[in-house]
């Protein structure tokens, strides 16, 4: 099995579903607005950027997880790959407690 490679990436971008603007990070790559918890299908590997498909990733369920607090489960608008992504500090929290009972992929 391959270990996916993770690239640092974190730039600055407007959503794409929301249009708010959403600033760097800082700690890690944001891959994801921190308001609507939506993203681009951009990336093959974490930062690489090197996905040809780049549909939104609309944000379908989140779940706890003890050692990396949430994580966020994206489905592509386009070709319809799933996407796991860990919340970030700074995440709509409300939403993401909201999106923990709804599974439905």
């Amino acid at each position: 099995m391959e270990k996916k490679k993770f690239i640092k990436n974190d730039n600055g971008f407007t959503c794409v579903h929301c249009g708010k603007e959403v600033t760097p990070l800082g700690y890690t790559s944001r891959n994801h607005c921190p308001y609507c918890l939506w993203s681009l299908h951009v990336d093959n590997n974490p930062g690489d950027r090197a996905a040809e498909c780049g549909s939104a990733l609309e944000p379908v369920f989140a779940e706890p997880d003890p050692k990396r607090g949430f994580i966020i489960t994206h489905k592509c608008t386009g070709c319809g790959e799933i996407k796991r992504n860990k919340a970030a500090k700074d995440d709509n929290l409300e939403l993401i407690i909201k999106m923990t009972v709804n599974k439905n992929l």
